[in-house]
């Protein structure tokens, strides 16, 4: 069990809203709880230094709602990523304080301070259309190891909003660089800044972009030797890498 997580645990026993045998039978539920569709691990947190995530993508409202529920209860924080409006509502009703961040498609729940690295997470995205992708990975970082900045609307076709922000960029421990049709941002930033720079290939671009695939291609080819690449539209694992970058 994470400090968070137990520090929650004694303070409703000290309150008395949570008995012994309460007490002792949330403690039995730790590594893991089996809903029998789903193994929910409470022991993430001391593993990745972060508890898990969950992912919306191919689950029922229903199955959200549970998973999220159980997590809860050990977990102060969560995140569910890839969600909609209709799992939100169903996650809602168990948990009255979470919260729904349309763009990135993310339910949130926050009853703890969130976690905060060494420096800041910047994250760039190339056009406004990138957004979507670019703020899953900025609530992502911000949520597991901000904090964050944003510098959004600068891709290379106008590079001059770039350079305008070169102190800006300098001054992060870290930077994600999301952006589509060609994906040469990362590259870019990459020769100005001495920072590790995770490149974040969107599905963003006419027909020959292939889906993101030719951003994926170029990023991986990125003659930047600080550049490393996620996944197309990989805005959560962009953003997790970068808040594990931010606390060590």
């Amino acid at each position: 069990m994470n400090e968070a997580a137990l520090r929650l645990l004694l303070d409703q026993i000290a309150a008395g809203n949570l008995g012994p045998a309460a007490a002792l039978e949330r403690l039995r539920h730790l590594p893991f709880e089996d809903l029998g569709f789903a193994r929910v691990d409470h022991h993430r947190q001391l593993r990745q230094g972060a508890a898990e995530v969950i992912l919306g993508q191919g689950k029922t409202p229903a199955e959200v709602a549970a998973i999220a529920a159980a997590a809860a209860v050990h977990a102060p924080n969560l995140l569910v990523t890839r969600a909609d409006p209709a799992m939100f509502d169903a996650v809602a009703a168990a948990l009255p304080d979470a919260v729904w961040h349309p763009r990135p498609r993310a339910i949130t729940l926050e009853r703890a301070p969130r976690t905060r690295g060494r420096g800041t997470v910047m994250v760039v995205a190339a056009g406004t259309s990138d957004l979507p992708v670019a703020e899953e990975a900025a609530l992502t970082a911000d949520l597991l190891g901000g904090p964050v900045d944003t510098l959004y609307d600068c891709g290379v076709a106008g590079i001059q909003r770039l350079l305008a922000e070169l102190e800006r960029l300098r001054a992060a421990r870290v930077i994600i660089v999301a952006a589509g049709m060609e994906g040469a941002l990362p590259s870019v930033v990459g020769g100005l800044v001495a920072a590790p720079v995770i490149a974040l290939p969107t599905s963003v671009g006419y027909g020959a972009s292939f889906g993101g695939l030719a951003a994926l291609l170029g990023m991986l080819n990125s003659c930047a030797s600080n550049v490393s690449v996620v996944n197309i539209d990989n805005g959560f694992g962009a953003g997790f890498v970068a808040a594990s970058i931010n606390r060590l």
